[in-house]
């Protein structure tokens, strides 16, 4: 049996051609012209040399291309690494290397630090620059995006994948090492559309999808993108997210689907000219990335009349794992109860299941668990224990079988729905001259939920500023990774008796 994600854009395009898939301000696309436009694209990648199981990267943000780019790779058979567009040049050339990827289609407004970390990657053949809008010059290395896909046929046969065939690799971390790929075969994302189509959002054809989330992120992808697609309805794409822009694309195209962060509804409800925007349209919300503060779901619910959905899911498991759902009712706080044929139980440090009520580690096994870490076996045997997934976050469930998230035992920082992993941030911070000592620590703040803070030790003799650290994190890492506070400690950071640095003992000093 074979299974290609990109069938739910062939079915979708066979039923509905002429509605209108995708828009991007005032572009826009039919389902017909989408996948003309996606099956050039496939036969783009062919005449680049690529075959079924290679891996093309991509740095684009939310605009019309992602999609053709997205479905593009997936009918040529091939995987897409989806990369986050915020990346510097070294990070660009890790996560080249560490997928393989043999081509990289980049958006030209990122394509400097593209270009830097592509350039040092010898297995990745060729670079794709899509033209901004303004046709300004793109170079030598990259190859015109836009010229090759009209010069290509719209003709093209779609691979059959299997069900377990790598479809996506999505990047993310723990609290150790460098980022891993969770790679997600054809089934894993397209059962999770599916269920988030048929039970959560209850989706019509008629419904118009609202993408804030980046699209390179497994929230966006998945419960706006996939899930649009696959129920025939319309995707209207937002570059990036703006409070006053947001409201205006929901009344401009009647949008009556949203999934966003936590900060994003707080932004939404705080925007203090809301009120001149039709946003009647607007039946259902779903929020996920971090912990809902209950003012904020209310004061959101009660101001624009939609009801917000909270779940819970990590890249690693497609991403939709438990979710409140219209159908079996919700409760607010909790993250809702496992999809369907997903199992979610809280473990003890023996990997035993504890009793109703009890916190332990939040566990998961079904068709939404990822193939494993690309090329990562050691990570794999750590996660992967029992035959469960070991989320590394610590939970509980009530009598009625409803989650609740309590905290994490990584330490790992959830900045405005984005991810942030200290380890990563504290090897940048010990390439400082005269650094001694560092711990990066997430610390509550109002808008983005948690901020990141760098507690550092200096050599003796050795003197920095704030604003001199932040300086050098801000030209080595993406913006929502780099520390916005800095604090410096005269005596050594507090350790146990292993050397370990405590940092919880920061967190509440």
């Amino acid at each position: 049996m074979s299974l290609n994600l990109g069938t739910i854009l062939q079915e979708s395009a066979k039923k509905r051609p002429d509605k209108v898939a995708v828009i991007q301000g005032e572009r826009s696309v039919t389902y017909r012209e989408l996948e003309e436009k996606v099956k050039r694209f496939a036969n783009v990648l062919r005449s680049l040399g690529l075959e079924p199981g290679d891996k093309v990267a991509t740095m684009v943000p939310n605009i019309l291309e992602f999609p053709i780019t997205y479905y593009g790779i997936l009918y040529a058979g091939c995987e897409v690494v989806p990369l986050n567009i915020l990346l510097r040049d070294l990070e660009v050339e890790y996560h080249l290397e560490d997928s393989g990827a043999a081509a990289f289609v980049v958006a030209e407004s990122y394509l400097e630090p593209a270009v830097k970390g592509f350039s040092r990657v010898d297995t990745c053949r060729d670079i794709l620059c899509i033209e901004d809008q303004g046709g300004k010059q793109i170079g030598d290395q990259a190859k015109p995006f836009g010229k090759l896909l009209d010069e290509a046929s719209p003709e093209f046969d779609m691979h059959q994948s299997m069900p377990d065939d790598g479809a996506v690799i999505i990047y993310t971390s723990g609290t150790t090492g460098r980022p891993k790929g969770a790679e997600l075969g054809h089934f894993n994302l397209f059962f999770n559309c599916h269920y988030c189509a048929e039970e959560l959002m209850e989706y019509g054809e008629d419904d118009v999808c609202i993408a804030v989330l980046p699209l390179y992120h497994s929230f966006g992808q998945t419960c706006s993108m996939n899930t649009t697609i696959h129920s025939g309805g319309t995707l209207t794409v937002v570059p990036r997210f703006d409070p006053e822009l947001v409201l205006e694309t929901i009344a401009r195209d009647k949008v009556s689907i949203f999934q966003g962060v936590p900060t994003m509804f707080l932004y939404l409800l705080s925007f203090p000219e809301a009120e001149k925007y039709d946003t009647s349209s607007l039946r259902l919300c779903m929020s996920g990335g971090a912990a809902m503060p209950v003012e904020v779901l209310k004061g959101f619910e009660s101001k624009f009349g939609a009801q917000i959905l909270e779940g819970y899911g990590l890249s690693e498991t497609s991403p939709v794992a438990t979710f409140n759902t219209p159908k079996l009712g919700r409760k607010v706080g909790s993250i809702g109860i496992p999809l369907w044929g997903a199992d979610v139980k809280i473990f003890d440090e023996n990997d035993t299941e504890v009793p109703v009520g009890e916190v332990g580690e939040v566990v998961i096994r079904g068709h939404n668990v990822m193939k494993g870490y690309y090329n990562r076996p050691e990570a794999n045997k750590e996660v992967m224990r029992s035959g469960w997934f070991h989320t590394g976050d610590l939970g509980k469930m009530d009598e009625d079988g409803f989650f609740y998230i309590v905290d994490r035992k990584k330490d790992m920082i959830i900045r405005g729905g984005y991810n942030v992993y200290p380890r990563e941030i504290e090897e940048v911070l010990y390439g400082y001259p005269g650094v001694l000592e560092v711990a990066v620590i997430g610390v509550q703040d109002e808008v983005m939920g948690e901020d990141v803070k760098a507690c550092m030790v200096m050599e003796e003799g050795a003197e920095a500023t704030a604003e001199q650290i932040i300086s050098y994190c801000k030209e080595r890492l993406a913006a929502y990774k780099y520390p916005r506070i800095v604090e410096f400690f005269d005596e050594p950071l507090p350790k146990g008796p292993t050397g370990k640095i405590l940092k919880r003992e920061m967190r509440t000093s």
